[in-house]
C-alpha cells in the first residue's frame, strides 16, 4: 500500500488532485470538504467545546485502563460494543458542564494560583537545575496529546471543584435524627428458624434424551457458539530484532558523548540558607547574629522577611546569580554578606556535595544502546520500504518478506478478542494487528501498518473458521450435568414450596421438618452488621430474612446444594446507650453519603444550566468507527445519584 501511494504521489494526476484539494480547503475549510459541517465537536457545554481529537485522547486512556483490568487487548470496536464510548462521552459531558457552571457562578482560580499548582508537579522540573522548565512542561504535555491551555483548563476545573467541595463538606452535617434512623436500621436484630432439604428429599430426574439436550443447546446458543477464528501469517518489523547485532561507529559514539556530557554529569550541589537584607549595614548585622548561633528563621522573622533554604541544590537553582556565585565559593559553615542583583543578602553554607563529571566509559553502554536503537529504527524503515516495493510489484506476503530479509511467523487460530480455541490469550498479537486481520477476507493481505514504538507489521489471513455451534456429542457430558441440575432444582423448589405452604397453614417448623427427616436450626440476633458472618444461612437466605415481615415463611438457597424453608420468628429494635453511640458514630459517614448525593445533583443541574449537548456520531468518528444514525444534537444524559 505504501509503495502504491508513493508511486501515485509522483504522477501528474496526483498533483492536479492535490491542487484542487488545496483550493477547496482554502475556500470552504477542511471540515466542510469531508463532513459538510464546520463543527467537529463531540461535546458542547456553554462556551466549552470538546473536539474529536480531545475525545479520542480521553477514550484511548479509558480503553488502555480497561485493557489492564481484563488483561487482554481491546479494539475500539469491542469497546464500543460494550458501551465504553458512551460511558466516556457521558463522563466528559458531565465534567465539562460542571466546569462551565463553576465558571458561571464565579468560582475561578487566579492565574497565580494555577501557576503555583503547576510548579508543584515534579514531572515539569529540570533534573539538573531543579527549576520549573517551560519547554519540558510543553514537551510532557505533547507526549500525552495535550497543550498548555488545555491542561491549564483541566487544572482550573480541578482547583475550582476542590474548593467548592471543601466549602460544602466543611459546613455540612446531617441531623442527629437522620443518623438515629440509620442506626436503628443497621442494629435491628432478627431471629429465624429454618430447615434444609436436599436431593435426598426428592426423586432424582431421569437422564435427558438427545432431543431435550438439543433444545437446551438452542436455549444457550449464545454461550455455546464458538467465535470466528483465523489463522494468520505475520511479518513483524521490529528494531529489537536487529539492534543487538548492529556495530557501533566510534566517531558517532564520541560525538554523542560530547553532546550529552553536560546533561549526564552530576553538578556540585550545596545546602544553604539565605536571609534578605535591606542594605549593607543590615546585612552585616544579620551576619553577626548568625555567627552567634541564632536561628535563621527567627532572624528573618524579626526583619519581616522569609529565610530562603536550599537543600542539595545546584548553583543554577539559586535565583540571584551573584548570590549563587558567592555561595559556591564559600567553605562549609562560613557566613558572608553578599550584594546580589536582587539586593543584599546573607548566606551560610551548611553542606557541600561535590559534582562528578561523567566519563565515556561510565556511560558507554547507555550511549551504545541509544545509537543501536536509532540505527535499528532506520534499518526497520529501510526493510519496510523494501517489503512495500516487492509487495507493490506483485509479490505475495511471504515473497515480499523474503526480499526484505524479514522472517514470517504463524499465529492462530485466534479470535477477534485475541483468544485461542480454549480461551487462552494468544501471544505475539496486538489490537491493531487483530483489527487489520479481521477486516480482510481469507487469502487477503494487508500493506505495512504501524504498530507503535517504531514497530510495523503486515498480515495475511490463511484460514477463516466461521462461528459455529459444537456438535452435540462433544458437549453432551456437560449438557447432561446442566440439565440434571436444572431439573433437580425445579423438583427441590416444588418440594420446598409444598413444605412452606404447610407451615403457613399452621403446622410448626419442627413438625414439617420431621416429616422429611430434617432438623430445625435457629439463627438468633442477626443484624445487618454481623449477618455476613453467619455460616448457617446463604446470602440469598439472609437477604430474604431482612426483607421479610415477622412471622413470614419463605424459601431460599441453602449454603450447600439445596433449599431452606425458613420463618422469621422475631424482630427487635435497638435501644439505650448502644443506639446513642451508633447514632454519633454513623453521623460522619451519613454526612459523606448526603454530600455525594448533593454533588451528583449539582452535576445534573450543571448539564441543565449550561445546556450541555453530546454528538454521539462525532464521538464514533473520533475513534475510527462508522456513525450509527444521522447526525443530530443530543442532550447529555442525566447523571445518576451516587449510591
Amino acid at each position: 500500500m505504501l509503495a502504491a501511494i508513493r508511486q501515485f504521489a509522483k504522477s501528474w494526476v496526483a498533483l492536479v488532485l492535490i491542487g484542487l484539494l488545496v483550493v477547496s480547503f482554502a475556500l470552504f475549510g477542511i471540515n466542510d470538504v469531508f463532513t459538510g459541517s464546520t463543527s467537529n465537536a463531540v461535546v458542547t457545554a456553554g462556551s466549552r467545546k470538546v473536539s474529536t481529537a480531545d475525545f479520542k485522547r480521553e477514550f484511548d486512556s479509558f480503553r488502555k485502563g480497561a485493557e489492564q483490568q481484563v488483561g487482554q487487548p481491546i479494539t475500539n470496536e469491542m469497546a464500543a460494543a460494550n458501551g465504553l464510548d458512551t460511558r466516556v462521552l457521558n463522563e466528559v459531558a458531565s465534567r465539562e458542564a460542571f466546569g462551565e457552571m463553576l465558571a458561571k457562578i464565579g468560582i475561578k482560580p487566579s492565574d497565580t494560583l494555577i501557576t503555583r499548582e503547576l510548579q508543584k508537579i515534579p514531572a515539569f522540573f529540570d533534573q539538573v537545575s531543579g527549576r520549573f522548565d517551560k519547554n519540558l512542561y510543553a514537551e510532557r504535555l505533547n507526549e500525552n496529546g495535550l497543550t498548555p491551555p488545555a491542561f491549564e483548563l483541566i487544572m482550573r476545573d480541578q482547583v475550582a471543584g476542590s474548593h467548592l467541595v471543601s466549602a460544602l463538606a466543611n459546613g455540612l452535617r446531617v441531623p442527629r435524627a437522620y443518623t438515629a434512623l440509620g442506626a436503628i436500621y443497621a442494629m435491628e436484630s432478627r431471629d429465624v428458624g429454618y430447615f434444609t432439604i436436599d436431593p435426598r428429599n426428592v426423586t432424582a430426574p431421569a437422564l435427558p434424551t438427545d432431543a431435550q439436550l438439543t433444545e437446551l443447546m438452542k436455549e444457550n446458543a449464545a454461550a455455546l457458539t464458538r467465535p470466528e477464528f483465523r489463522v494468520l501469517t505475520v511479518v513483524h518489523f521490529s528494531p529489537a530484532m536487529i539492534s543487538a547485532n548492529l556495530p557501533i561507529d566510534p566517531a558517532e559514539l564520541q560525538k554523542r558523548f560530547e553532546f550529552r556530557r553536560d546533561t549526564l554529569s552530576r553538578p556540585e550541589t550545596r545546602s544553604l540558607v539565605q536571609i534578605p537584607a535591606k542594605d549593607a549595614a543590615a546585612a552585616q548585622a544579620v551576619a553577626a547574629r548568625l555567627a552567634k548561633g541564632e536561628d535563621p528563621g527567627a532572624i528573618a522573622k524579626s526583619l519581616g522577611v522569609d529565610a530562603i533554604t536550599y537543600a542539595d541544590k545546584p548553583r543554577t537553582a539559586i535565583a540571584d546569580p551573584k548570590v549563587g556565585q558567592a555561595a559556591f565559593t564559600l567553605p562549609v559553615g562560613q557566613i558572608a554578606p553578599v550584594k546580589g542583583d536582587l539586593g543584599f543578602a546573607v548566606i551560610r553554607v551548611s553542606k557541600v556535595t561535590p559534582g562528578q563529571a561523567v566519563t565515556l566509559e561510565e556511560i558507554r553502554p547507555q550511549l551504545e544502546a541509544e545509537l543501536r536503537k536509532d540505527a535499528a529504527a532506520e534499518k526497520v524503515y529501510e526493510m519496510t520500504q523494501a517489503y512495500d516495493d516487492a509487495h507493490g510489484g506483485g509479490a505475495n506476503l511471504a515473497e515480499s518478506a523474503k526480499k526484505a530479509n524479514v522472517p514470517t511467523f504463524t499465529i492462530g487460530p485466534v479470535s477477534a478478542q485475541g483468544a485461542g480455541p480454549q480461551g487462552q490469550p494468544v501471544s505475539g498479537i496486538n489490537p491493531k494487528l487483530l483489527a487489520t486481520a479481521f477486516s480482510l477476507p481469507q487469502g487477503g493481505e494487508s500493506g505495512v501498518e504501524e504498530a507503535g514504538n517504531g514497530e510495523y507489521y503486515a498480515v495475511r489471513v490463511e484460514k477463516i473458521t466461521p462461528k459455529s455451534m459444537p456438535p452435540l456429542a462433544e458437549v453432551k457430558p456437560q449438557l447432561v450435568r446442566v440439565w440434571m441440575m436444572r431439573e433437580m432444582v425445579k423438583r427441590l423448589q416444588v418440594k420446598a414450596d409444598e413444605l412452606a405452604a404447610r407451615v403457613r397453614k399452621g403446622e410448626t417448623l419442627e413438625a414439617v421438618a420431621s416429616s422429611v427427616g430434617a432438623r430445625v436450626g435457629r439463627a438468633t440476633g442477626l443484624d445487618r452488621r454481623n449477618a455476613g458472618q453467619s455460616q448457617a444461612l446463604s446470602q440469598d437466605a439472609l437477604i430474604k430474612t431482612f426483607g421479610a415481615k415477622p412471622g413470614e415463611v419463605y424459601t431460599a438457597e441453602a449454603p450447600t446444594f439445596g433449599l431452606v424453608v425458613a420463618k422469621l420468628e422475631a424482630v427487635r429494635a435497638p435501644t439505650g446507650p448502644t443506639l446513642a453511640r451508633m447514632t454519633e458514630e454513623s453521623r460522619p459517614q451519613m454526612t459523606e453519603s448526603t454530600f455525594r448525593e448533593i454533588q451528583a445533583d449539582a452535576q445534573k443541574a450543571a448539564g441543565t444550566l449550561v445546556k450541555v449537548k453530546t454528538y454521539p456520531n462525532n464521538a464514533r468518528l473520533a475513534i475510527g468507527l462508522e456513525p450509527i444514525e444521522p447526525k443530530k444534537d443530543a442532550p447529555a444524559p442525566k447523571t445518576e445519584k451516587a449510591k
